[in-house]
This record gives C-alpha cells, sequence and structure tokens, in this order.
C-alpha cells in the first residue's frame, strides 16, 4: 500500500479506536501531536513516515487505560500495520516507539533510542506543556476525581517507574512531579525552543494560581 494510503488508515484508525476516549487523551490529543512531530522532524534527519506513524499510534492503548498493561499499545500499533502490508522494519520501528515513548519518572532509563522517537516523543511532551497541558493536566484530574491543590500533600519526585504511576497526589503537585520537568527532557533543538515558552506560561499560571487560593488577588 502507498505511504500516504497507510496514513490515511492509520488516521481512521486511531479516530475510531479512540472514539469517546478521556480528553487529555483523545483523537486531538494525536493530531496535536502528529502535527508537532512533523515540524519538528523538518529539522531533524528523521524518515517523515515513521514519525507519522509513531505520533499517531503512540497512545493507541495508553496504560493507563489498559490496567498499566504496557504491552497493549505496542501489539496494537504492530497488528494494524501488518494488516496494512507495511514493511517489517517500519513495523518494528514504530512498535518500539509506541512502547518507549512514555515518561516514567525521572530516573527511568529509556531502552531505544532513535531519531524518530527523539521527534515523537518531544511532540507528546510539548502537548503536556503550556495551556493545552494545563487544560489536559485538570481534565485528567477531574476524570480520576483527584483534588485541585491540597496544601499539606507536597510534590514527589518519583524516582521509580512504579512511584509515578501509582501516584494518586492533587493535580497541581502534577506541574511539579512532571510537566516542569520536560523542558529539560527534550530531545531536539526544535524541541527544546518550543518548550521554554510553554514551560514559562505554567510557572506563571502556578504563581496566579498560588495568589488566587491565598487570596491576594
Amino acid at each position: 500500500m502507498e505511504r500516504n494510503a497507510v496514513l490515511q488508515h492509520t488516521v481512521r484508525f486511531v479516530k475510531d479506536t479512540l472514539s469517546g476516549a478521556e480528553g487529555g487523551h483523545d483523537w486531538w490529543h494525536i493530531f496535536r501531536v502528529w502535527q508537532l512531530a512533523i515540524q519538528i522532524a523538518r529539522s531533524e534527519p528523521a524518515d517523515l513516515f515513521i514519525v507519522g506513524l509513531g505520533s499517531l499510534l503512540h497512545d493507541i492503548a495508553d496504560p493507563k487505560f489498559n490496567g498499566g498493561d504496557e504491552t497493549v499499545g505496542p501489539r496494537k500499533a504492530r497488528e494494524f500495520l501488518a494488516s496494512l502490508g507495511v514493511e517489517e522494519e517500519v513495523i518494528a520501528h514504530v512498535e518500539k516507539i509506541v512502547a518507549n515513548i512514555s515518561f516514567k519518572g525521572v530516573s527511568h532509563t529509556q531502552a531505544f533510542r532513535s531519531t524518530e522517537l527523539a521527534v515523537v516523543q518531544d511532540a507528546d511532551r510539548l502537548d503536556a506543556m503550556g495551556a493545552i497541558g494545563i487544560a489536559r493536566a485538570f481534565n485528567y484530574g477531574g476524570y480520576k476525581g483527584r483534588e485541585l491543590f491540597n496544601p499539606h500533600i507536597m510534590p514527589v519526585v518519583h524516582r521509580t517507574k512504579e512511584e509515578y504511576i501509582n501516584s494518586t497526589s492533587p493535580t497541581v503537585n502534577h506541574f511539579y512531579e512532571k510537566l516542569l520537568l520536560l523542558k529539560d527532557m527534550m530531545n531536539t533543538q526544535t524541541g527544546r525552543s518550543m518548550a521554554e515558552h510553554r514551560h514559562k506560561y505554567m510557572e506563571q499560571f502556578l504563581v496566579e494560581f498560588q495568589e488566587e487560593w491565598q487570596g491576594n488577588v
């Protein structure tokens, strides 16, 4: 199958699969990451076909919504691409992108690296930052029934994947436990440049949040 046709089939598959998904991890999240990834890839020696497929399929079965099972997403990506007759080399690469893209704590060692993963990972991290990142964080917090903020619960830097995944802390803590850490975890120069603005926006939001929480403004 011609590559543009594969991408079009992938878009339809992802839209159908994520119909009714939580708002921070729905088709529109995928779409934003896809567009960001293509933008970043233009400044990198990356395979745009693999970047496109990796970004479209990166959250096809997020472990958070699949009982913590990290094998579902890579398996679904492989099965779908194989059904389209995509070459094995591409399938294997996309499968590894899906398996390795997620944030799993500051001390997690990533098992696989490639330019294409670096690009898609930066795009996914950018979508967790800035105004969109703020909206997504509170949407997911509401979905999980978490407190907005609790001054008696301090943020924790999670040292293991298990600590991060099992955290039930208030949504504002998530900024300190993950979102504000992403700027320094970007892989590409383009990603780093884009992250600067979004990082500053989140910092400004948190200052305003605390001022309002304390009734100062």
